[in-house]
């Protein structure tokens, strides 16, 4: 049987990072600490300055105190086209630590005003209490370019151009 997963080159690494920035939002997989049962949602994302992802999260759901429990987590980025099978469609998956960055934090008033610029719409909520930022720290990538383009990527082959 021939190894379906490419060497990793440039065009994968600026596939993957154009998938990460592009994305508004992802697919989060996390375990159920009651069951250790799997679980998915959809999270908005953004990345931080250095091109790590990020979101915001509510103490108040379901995944966050997943991500509490166990701070290894999974993240599906990439949205499918309107025409075609979705399969074809490039995607990344992240394993990845979720770090939780409270408002006391010190990070967090720069974080806060980085995530606003991205995104907007969550000043409606983003002060509210019960809620927080989650930066993810990708520990191993996998990247599907459509059709017999497979790769693994490390952490360095996600880095932003100019974080290198």
């Amino acid at each position: 049987m021939t190894d379906p997963i490419r060497p990793t080159d440039d065009e994968a690494r600026s596939l993957a990072r154009a998938l990460l920035d592009d994305a508004d939002h992802c697919t989060l997989g996390v375990l159920e600490p009651e069951s250790g049962a799997p679980m998915v949602t959809r999270i908005a994302l953004t990345c931080d300055p250095e091109g790590r992802p990020l979101t915001l999260v509510s103490s108040l759901s379901a995944h966050s105190k997943a991500m509490a429990a166990s701070s290894m987590v999974s993240l599906l980025v990439g949205v499918p086209g309107a025409k075609g099978d979705a399969l074809t469609h490039p995607r990344l998956t992240l394993q990845a630590r979720a770090e939780e960055i409270h408002r006391d934090a010190p990070e967090f008033p720069a974080l806060r005003d980085h995530y606003l610029l991205k995104k907007p719409k969550s000043k409606l909520f983003i002060d509210f209490g019960d809620f927080y930022l989650v930066r993810f720290h990708v520990t191993r990538a996998f990247l599907n370019g459509g059709f017999g383009r497979a790769f693994h990527l490390t952490p360095a082959d996600l880095k932003p151009p100019e974080a290198l």
